[in-house]
């Protein structure tokens, strides 16, 4: 079993990201989905100590208002494209030149942008994310903020009750949480074409929470779409989503 380590570094605005690390090898960064953690999404299941199992380093920061990374609550905090600045940051703070890149839901909605933005992994994968999905922020940011300010309020049944209940499981700072959901930019499927690296679309089997993953990938100038077993929250937990990252990062061709 391969020991973890957790550091501080300081991004673009000097905000300290919380980085889990564990194992040795070819770095993968990898980015949690929102409300989430590197804990939550790619520890506790054994996805990152598959990778390290494999020859792979798992770099997991705590993305900004989550985990044990910074919690600013003011608002100048969270410029547009926050996290994707965050992730270009990571990159050259940790001296990343060849690695690959890995994201999960909101995790996967920065690492596309950060792509755009200039970014050059090796391999990339986008996890629980579909072609609308990408364009379709301001909708689901608008659903989770709705959930953050009827957090008191919303009961069994509502539409926000497994948004509220993961809240309240993660102990998230909603203030910092709500300001963030604004500073999340959308990617217009006309810029997919700046996204040429060998791409994984992995996606459940039962999740459609961001759109076509199918889509997605033939959108993709390079791309393969992989199905798992699971709905958006439940396919964190199978242990098909670690061999997956396994089988696509240790490919050679």
């Amino acid at each position: 079993m391969s020991e973890r380590t957790m550091e501080r570094v300081a991004s673009f605005d000097g905000a300290e990201l919380a980085v889990h690390r564990l194992g040795a090898g070819r770095p993968v960064l990898m980015l949690h989905g929102l409300f989430s953690s590197a804990e939550m999404n790619w520890i506790r299941f054994g996805h990152a100590q598959k990778l390290a199992d494999a020859g792979f380093e798992a770099v997991m920061p705590d993305l900004r208002a989550h985990g044990d990374s910074a919690k600013p609550h003011e608002a100048d905090a969270y410029p547009p494209g926050v996290l994707a600045k965050d992730a270009a940051a990571l990159v050259e703070a940790l001296g990343l030149e060849d690695y690959d890149l890995v994201g999960f839901s909101l995790g996967s909605r920065t690492s596309a942008r950060a792509v755009i933005d200039g970014l050059r992994p090796r391999r990339l994968v986008l996890g629980g994310m579909g072609l609308e999905g990408l364009a379709g922020w301001n909708r689901r940011a608008a659903f989770f903020i709705d959930a953050i300010d009827r957090f008191d309020e919303v009961e069994r049944g509502d539409p926000a009750f497994m948004a509220v209940s993961f809240m309240k499981t993660m102990k998230i700072d909603r203030v910092a949480a709500r300001l963030l959901l604004q500073a999340v930019d959308d990617t217009d499927p006309e810029e997919l074409a700046k996204i040429t690296m060998p791409t994984m679309v992995l996606c459940g089997d039962k999740d459609d929470d961001n759109g076509s993953a199918a889509k997605l990938a033939e959108a993709l100038p390079d791309a393969r779409h992989v199905e798992i077993p699971g709905t958006h929250m439940s396919s964190v937990t199978e242990g098909a989503l670690g061999d997956a990252l396994v089988e696509f990062l240790g490919a050679t061709a």
